[in-house]
């Protein structure tokens, strides 16, 4: 029978913006921000306002309002008409998608041109709601609020270049001091130099070098934000072939990044090795981004680049959120998400990770404090791929995990992460899934995946990923040596050639003596 017969049975599925798709999460009203800035204009729809942001649409406008901006100090005409095209454009998507709250906010180019009201009032009437003109140093604070958001416990100066300013903050012990604005952003510092790159790096260094923050970051990391950065390190990443293509939480050393810009501010930039991966109308730009960014670090002085997918618009709404939420971890957050839309059963998920922590506890098996993080978010994620084929559960768990849009981890715990969930699938412990990823591991990091991906192969034969029976289970020390999983009698079926092989297999992982037994 046709698929589409009307005796075909299926699902019944209604296509109506009513319906909450099972793909979403209950309870969730979107929001959107609306960032009007120099360079573009954009709408990033998330699927509500929570510690861990989900992005369900995101499109931007590069319409250039602040081209022009530091001769002028006026718009350009031509920009405004298209930057008021895209928001008569975005308050229509942000209403079909359900948005219950639009946030818009204006940068630089908005509140410093003199014709700068004159264009809010007509971008607020395209919206149908006022727009917030955010100071400099409003700028720095939800660029930090962006970096806090998007870390666990990020520590160093963040730096959020735009098309017209470049704002910096220093970030440390789970604040932030006031931050400030240098009128560096890559329209602005183009405009300044009259497009003469040695001028540029002359106005840039005079700029940052009396900004006070000389030195700051020495021994710590500089949080680079903005679009024009992001592409400088996605060209990065295709010059060096770096093998994880997620942008958030990607580092580069200081002395191979400062060489890197070198390279982009001498060369021409359409002849740069891999500048295909940088769509074009990037490209005008990346040379002075690249001087801004060179002459940050160098008086700075950070240990590490980490590039950061958050910013302004996610740091705007991570200030709406109360202490509670604020202090949740990111990480575990969207970790508890993918499994409640995703595991067959999120109980059990929890149950995992509740067993997990009582057999490292028993067995003495130390961990970190990230490392522990780590652990929990793997749990919870263990059963994923479980609608996928079973020859490629592994693959697809670990495809999944090591390129979801999360936060709050680097580019190693996510390998980490989805490594423990390929093994727990295939079984076998042997490297060679994708060896240019395993490489972002150390030999400890890798040894942990194996070892709990051993733990979870023991759990799922004795309870089919359903919850009700890890909770039962308990460890007791066994006077013949080592330690005995306690099975009560009346789960006792459970106990079979199968569970009690994997078991081994864990105990001789952790080098302990383990038995199962039924008591």
């Amino acid at each position: 029978m046709h698929p589409n017969s009307s005796h075909a049975k299926g699902p019944n599925i209604r296509a109506s913006t009513d319906a909450l798709p099972a793909g979403r999460l209950p309870g969730e009203k979107p929001v959107a921000v609306i960032d009007i800035g120099s360079n573009s204009i954009r709408l990033v729809i998330y699927e509500g306002n929570r510690r861990a942001l989900t992005v369900l649409f995101n499109e931007k406008v590069l319409s250039g309002l602040g081209k022009g901006l530091a001769r002028t100090n006026r718009l350009d005409g031509q920009a405004v008409e298209s930057a008021l095209q895209a928001l008569a454009r975005f308050r229509q998507l942000a209403e079909h998608a359900g948005v219950e709250a639009i946030h818009a906010i204006a940068t630089a180019a908005a509140r410093e041109a003199t014709n700068g009201p004159d264009f809010v009032a007509a971008a607020q009437a395209a919206l149908g709601q006022p727009i917030v003109i955010l100071s400099g140093q409003d700028e720095a604070r939800f660029a930090a609020e962006g970096v806090i958001a998007g870390f666990h416990r990020p520590d160093g100066i963040a730096g959020d270049l735009g098309g017209g300013s470049l704002e910096l903050v220093d970030i440390r012990d789970g604040g932030f001091r006031d931050g400030l604005t240098l009128p560096l952003g890559g329209l602005r510092l183009r405009d300044l130099s009259d497009g003469d790159i040695a001028k540029a790096q002359s106005v840039a260094d005079s700029h940052v070098g009396a900004c006070g923050l000389g030195g700051q970051a020495e021994g710590r990391a500089f949080y680079a934000v903005g679009g024009t950065w992001r592409n400088l390190a996605r060209l990065h990443m295709e010059q060096v072939g770096y093998p994880l293509h997620v942008m958030h939480g990607y580092e580069i050393a200081t002395p191979v990044m400062d060489a890197f810009l070198g390279a982009v501010i001498k060369g021409d930039v359409e002849k740069l090795p891999g500048i295909a991966a940088v769509s074009k109308s990037r490209r005008p730009l990346l040379s002075f981004g690249a001087v801004a960014l060179r002459s940050t670090i160098r008086h700075l002085k950070p240990s590490v680049i980490v590039l950061s997918a958050l910013g302004v618009r996610e740091g705007y709404l991570h200030g709406l959120l109360g202490e509670e939420e604020r202090a949740r971890d990111p990480l575990i957050e969207a970790a508890r998400e993918f499994s409640w839309l995703r595991a067959r059963a999120p109980a059990h998920s929890d149950e995992l990770v509740a067993f997990v922590s009582r057999t490292f506890a028993t067995l003495g098996v130390e961990e970190s404090e990230n490392e522990e993080r780590l652990r929990t978010a793997a749990c919870l994620l263990a059963d994923i791929g479980w609608r996928a084929h079973p020859d490629y559960r592994g693959r697809q768990s670990f495809s999944m995990i090591a390129h979801a849009a999360l936060q709050g981890i680097d580019h190693p715990g996510r390998v980490f992460m989805g490594l423990t969930n390929y093994y727990r699938h295939e079984g076998g412990f042997e490297p060679g899934i994708i060896p240019e990823l395993e490489a972002l591991l150390d030999a400890g990091l890798t040894q942990r995946a194996k070892l709990l991906a051993a733990l979870m192969r023991v759990t799922f034969p004795m309870t089919a990923g359903m919850p009700g029976i890890l909770e039962q289970l308990r460890w007791a020390q066994d006077p013949r040596g080592g330690f005995t999983l306690v099975v009560p009698q009346a789960l006792g079926a459970l106990v079979a050639e199968k569970p009690v092989s994997r078991l081994q297999q864990f105990a001789r992982m952790v080098e302990k003596t383990l038995r199962l037994e039924v008591r």
